[in-house]
């Protein structure tokens, strides 16, 4: 059979057609040999880790920044500071009648409700203190006592250092009157007048 040539027409159309074609991509011959393991991708440096390191969080502890730090073997927890710093315990602040101060004061006033913290950790104790005060203002308790116990060292435990910052939050330190111990000699505990439910804060 005789084979025609392509006219210039035919050759163009060709032509634009043949560039638009890729070789096919030869699959590599199977030799029986596992291919080679790309490498796992490197593990940045702690510090290039998002999230706070273990230095970091000692570093805001130092500062004043991050207070009752309970550490697990995997993680930490932080309660943090309130923005009203600690709530002052056995004074007097603006607005509190005689009559109620000084039953607080004496211990006649006597708590309805009490919490005891004992042998809990930092992050236990603050979430049951949370709850704890926050149900008992809306029940229209007066006042409640908090046992955190003595503890150990030279200031005490971590709970009763840590308290008068719990108790200075916005959100629980709206609730508070005044705080006190029940007498000179019993650092471990406090006592709590809470406000009537809808009456105005002095903070």
């Amino acid at each position: 059979m005789r084979q025609r040539r392509l006219n210039e027409e035919e050759q163009a159309l060709w032509a634009a057609f043949a560039q638009g074609i890729a070789p096919l991509r030869i699959a590599p011959r199977h030799t029986g040999q596992a291919p080679p393991l790309t490498p796992p991708p490197s593990v940045p440096p702690e510090a290039d880790r998002p999230g706070m390191s273990r230095a970091a969080i000692m570093q805001r502890l130092a500062a004043g920044g991050v207070h009752a730090v309970h550490q697990t073997a995997s993680h930490s927890l932080t309660v943090q500071k309130g923005r009203g710093g600690a709530f002052e315990i056995g004074v007097r602040r603006p607005g509190l009648d005689d009559t109620s101060w000084r039953g607080l004061v004496s211990g006649k006033l006597r708590p309805e409700r009490r919490l005891d913290l004992h042998g809990q950790v930092a992050q236990t104790a603050f979430h049951r203190l949370h709850g704890f005060l926050i149900q008992a203002h809306a029940d229209n308790v007066r006042c409640v006592e908090i046992i955190t116990g003595l503890g150990s060292g030279h200031h005490g435990g971590i709970l009763r250092r840590e308290l008068p910052f719990w108790l200075g939050r916005g959100d629980l330190g709206r609730l508070i009157l005044a705080v006190v111990h029940p007498h000179a000699a019993n650092q471990g505990a406090v006592r709590v007048l809470l406000r009537r439910p809808g009456r105005g804060v002095y903070r």
